[in-house]
């Protein structure tokens, strides 16, 4: 239980609620048992405190009765809180955690910390504890003022701390922005020194020597008048220094220190990444700059977190952590203003002064959710790499930053088995006990599959076993974005829910990248950049192609060239949009399913799916014009690695209705099935794909290995001619 008395008096139960102590002479009990800071507090001292000079009849009755009701009402707020008030031979204590002692402690610190920037930091940190002036609510008290003397050296402690504070902010050179507060706080104090003082050396610095000088001349005017003193030697040396500008009393050269870094707690433990994280926190010893990529949902923050938590004592000036998710502009700022460095009139922009603050110190800055100011975040990366050789810093994006020197990790979706670890811890957390079962490890090798090993999505899976148990969850991953939508209540809220999450990604794409990612979705098990090619920007009517393929203007994007197709894959790539491996690129399940869905509402659905079976039969057909020649052997290679998109061809051309199209497919592909022996359905045998994309066989829609390599893709359609045989 925590008491607050710095401001009005509120009691804090462990849960964090507010407990409601009844009764005014009760809380005045209170708050003279507080005021002695644990001391016994006599029966006599209470009795007038409370009743002052006409007690009741029987006072020590009535004082232990308000003694029962303030034990009653701590311990109504949280069992076994009324231990806390503790009866002693002569009188009574209070044993609790206040804010008193947090505040002192830091003061003490404070005082003991060599650093201006750190002590600036633990004064502010103090004072941050107050809320008003010291028991506001008890100015009135009868009797004899226990409160009243304990408020008194507050006021007095917080005064001092004050002024430790605008010393430690001048020592760092914050003069300019130091003037209006010491100006008012000496108006509310008119004969302490001391605010004088500081108030006229932050004139001084300011190019404000006249006015510096009118501050004593007031100040030893009003004590002459008030108290018939002079002020003290300390203060009319400083006005003799001030009148002699002598070089002492200078703005200091060195730039000013950020505040202690401090890193977010971490919710929950970290699973399956212990290789990852191992090189991740062995890099800052070569690397200056290492940025984590990654899709949406692929656990890039709380990897950094993790190894800044680890890397933290490598570094004597601190590890720090800004989140610049909510930051849209003015990124220096922001980062400025996070690490506690103010503008206080100095030459040079935020970001110099960041790099003027980390350049010469030995220190760990994490920037975490980079992706949508990417180039103010690298101009402020590379000023702080030219500062000096000290500084690290840990990015996180879905892109890289693109700055020299950059070292680059991508956080890989979990593997099986760490994402059915991960499934199956989330999932006992939200059951508040064991919900997965050796029964249901089938149905969980399926989730963690079809939710691509990505930590959001399992996470927010796990969720829903309690409420539908997990083999119910498997089968409904189809509608996995109706499914997942009952998110987080807390954490960012592109982290929310599934949809949100990618959400943010396509946000940040412009429209050419838009146009190839949703017209991607329609690849089932990955593609070639030729095919990539020839779907995502066709040239319309297609060579070769089935009547009817030509579409009004108004649904095609004229802005796609096919020869633009592969800059855009490279940067939807580079924004973790789109995964490239042997050759192939390839949507994970959420992102496509949310891709096929833009597609739709563009209104361009069943046109690209027109484009993709006709690109696979003219495919087909290629490959059967070399059935007879030694490159057969390549094209059925070529073939095995398309056999995902060939079954889709098929699917999209009888759910198009196409029969012309789909014979076609299946009577090029005769003479693979007899030579190579592979099985495939006929046009009357093809099904429509429910829910409109095709899934190859064991419900995955992960690529096959392998492909076709050096056999020139550029297929002359509608002539069954390749570029290489």
């Amino acid at each position: 239980m925590h008491f607050a008395v710095l401001g009005p008096l509120e009691v804090i139960a462990a849960d964090g609620c507010s407990v409601r102590v009844p009764e005014r002479k009760v809380r005045a009990l209170l708050a003279g048992l507080l005021a002695h800071n644990g001391r016994v507090v006599s029966v006599e001292q209470l009795i007038e405190s409370l009743w002052g000079p006409e007690p009741p009849g029987k006072p020590v009755g009535a004082l232990r009765a308000k003694v029962s009701q303030l034990r009653r009402a701590l311990d109504d707020g949280e069992p076994g809180a009324r231990k806390l008030v503790v009866t002693r031979p002569t009188g009574f204590s209070i044993d609790g955690d206040t804010d008193v002692r947090r505040f002192q402690e830091a003061a003490v610190h404070a005082r003991s910390a060599d650093d201006p920037g750190e002590r600036a930091a633990l004064l502010a940190e103090a004072l941050e504890w107050w809320r008003g002036p010291a028991y506001a609510d008890f100015g009135d008290l009868p009797g004899e003022p226990l409160v009243r003397r304990a408020a008194d050296l507050l006021e007095e402690q917080r005064l001092a701390v004050l002024e430790d504070y605008a010393e430690a902010r001048l020592a760092l050179g914050q003069d300019a922005s130091l003037v209006g507060e010491l100006a008012g706080l000496a108006a509310q104090h008119p004969l302490r020194e001391r605010f004088h003082g500081l108030l006229m050396r932050a004139l001084y610095r300011s190019e404000r020597q006249v006015e510096a000088l009118k501050v004593y001349r007031a100040l030893r005017e009003r004590m002459r008048d008030e108290l018939g003193l002079d002020p003290g030697p300390e203060l009319a040396a400083l006005h003799q220094a001030i009148l002699e500008q002598r070089p002492g009393l200078r703005r200091p050269p060195v730039p000013p220190a950020p505040a202690p870094g401090r890193l977010p707690e971490p919710l929950t433990d970290l699973v399956g990444r212990e290789e990852a994280l191992g090189e991740l926190v062995a890099l800052p010893g070569t690397a200056r700059l290492v940025t984590l990529t990654g899709t949406a949902g692929v656990g890039k923050s709380r990897l950094a977190l993790e190894a800044a938590r680890r890397l933290a004592g490598a570094f004597p000036d601190g590890a720090y952590w800004v989140d610049l998710l909510a930051v849209t502009s003015d990124v220096a700022e922001a980062i400025e203003a996070a690490l506690g460095l103010r503008d206080d009139g100095g030459a040079g922009l935020p970001g110099e002064r960041i790099a003027s603050a980390f350049g010469t110190r030995r220190a760990l800055l994490v920037l975490d959710n980079c992706e949508h100011v990417v180039e103010p975040v690298a101009g402020l990366a590379e000023l702080l790499l030219r500062a000096g050789p000290g500084p690290r810093v840990i990015t996180t994006s879905r892109e890289p930053l693109g700055v020299a020197g950059e070292v680059v990790r991508e956080v890989a979706p979990l593997d099986a088995d760490a994402a059915a670890r991960l499934f199956s811890v989330r999932a006992a957390d939200a059951g508040r006990g064991p919900a997965v079962s050796a029964a249901d490890a089938a149905a969980v090798e399926v989730i963690c599959r079809r939710l691509d090993g990505i930590p959001l999505a399992l996470e927010l899976a796990a969720a829903r076993v309690p409420s539908l148990g997990v083999k119910a969850l498997a089968e409904r991953l189809d509608d996995r974005f109706q499914l997942l939508s009952a998110g987080r209540r807390a954490g960012p809220a592109h982290q929310r829910t599934l949809r949100t999450a990618i959400d943010w990604s396509w946000q940040l794409l412009t429209e050419p990248e838009r146009v190839v990612l949703r017209r991607l979705s329609v690849q089932i098990g990955g593609c070639t950049l030729s095919a990539a090619e020839r779907v995502c920007a066709v040239p319309m009517p297609i060579p070769g192609g089935p009547p009817g393929d030509a579409a009004p203007a108004a649904v095609l994007d004229p802005g796609i060239d096919p020869a633009d197709v592969a800059g855009l894959l490279a940067r939807l790539v580079d924004r973790s949009l789109v995964v490239r491996s042997d050759g192939r690129y390839r949507l994970l399940e959420s992102v496509a399913i949310y891709a096929l869905e833009r597609l739709r509402e563009a209104g361009e659905h069943d046109l690209v799916l027109r484009w993709y079976a006709t690109y696979y039969t003219q495919l087909s057909e290629c490959a059967e014009s070399y059935q007879a020649g030694p490159a057969r052997h390549r094209w059925i290679r070529r073939l095995d690695a398309e056999t995902a998109n060939l079954h889709g061809a098929l699917e999209a051309a009888m759910r198009l209705g196409d029969t012309r199209l789909a014979t076609r497919l299946t009577g090029s592909l005769g003479w693979y099935r007899a030579q190579a022996g592979r099985a495939w359905p006929g046009p009357s045998e093809a099904r429509p794909p429910h829910g409109g994309r095709p899934r190859q066989a064991g419900g995955s829609d992960h690529p096959p290995q392998g492909g076709l390599h050096g056999v020139d893709e550029r297929i002359a359609f509608g002539t069954g001619v390749a570029g290489e045989a």
